[in-house]
């Protein structure tokens, strides 16, 4: 079998424009599957090179006795250029096929593998790719998902483009949840995002108290009122 997810990274330039709005000191360009094509050679180089140092075998950190540990050999990650885009990918070994139920449990122990194990070692990495380092991600923070055989690249897409939520300051600001509102309806159009930007408006309308309508405005823009997001890892060499 084969499995499929999308790829995302983090491209830091050897010679920064700070005027782009895209870049960030410290978390530099994010690049998708589209823009990682031009480092396919350098991103598959890395990653052959990464599982070497531990055989490519993602199932020997399996620690479950069941049928997924009995049928699944092997399970061996990479990279493919699918529909012109460079995206993840994981060639599984079986002895017999997987019910339904037991695909759904392997591909939670690969996202978590993605996210917390190998991923999280090799998003660390250093990729030399001439122009800056990239630093490249097999998980996602937002709906990540495995996908059997060739995905659907669209919903990919709909996955990583989804649009961001921009950052609004609360303290220090003027309290009136109008001018609250307001503020926060001006960045979700400049952002694009008018549509979320109405339905916010008529969910505060609607509300009945002062903090249930900022906990409202903190779901679509930013604020120190909006949940932590998961922290950046640091970028040391640990797995």
């Amino acid at each position: 079998m084969k499995f499929y997810s999308p790829l995302t990274a983090d491209f830091f330039p050897n010679e920064p424009d700070y005027e782009d709005e895209f870049y960030d000191e410290y978390e530099g360009c994010p690049l998708d599957g589209h823009d990682l094509l031009q480092y396919a050679d350098a991103v598959d180089e890395a990653v052959k090179k990464d599982i070497a140092d531990f055989n490519g075998n993602l199932m020997q950190y399996y620690r479950e006795d069941d049928s997924v540990r009995r049928k699944v050999v092997r399970a061996v990650p990479n990279v493919d250029e699918v529909n012109g885009e460079l995206v993840g990918s994981l060639w599984v070994d079986t002895d017999a096929p997987l019910t339904a139920e037991e695909q759904a449990v392997f591909c939670a122990y690969i996202s978590g593998q993605y996210s917390d194990g190998w991923g999280e070692g090799f998003e660390q990495r250093e990729i030399d790719v001439g122009d800056g380092k990239l630093y490249v991600h097999f998980w996602q923070d937002h709906d990540f998902e495995l996908k059997r055989d060739v995905p659907d690249m669209t919903e990919f897409k709909k996955l990583l483009n989804r649009p961001k939520k921009p950052k609004m300051q609360l303290i220090g600001q003027d309290g009136n949840i109008f001018a609250i509102m307001g503020r926060a309806s001006r960045l979700l159009k400049s952002s694009g995002q008018g549509d979320k930007a109405k339905e916010m408006r008529d969910r505060v309308m609607s509300c009945d108290s002062y903090q249930k309508a900022l906990s409202i405005v903190s779901e679509y823009v930013e604020t120190e009122l909006s949940p932590s997001p998961t922290p950046k890892r640091d970028r040391g060499d640990a797995r």
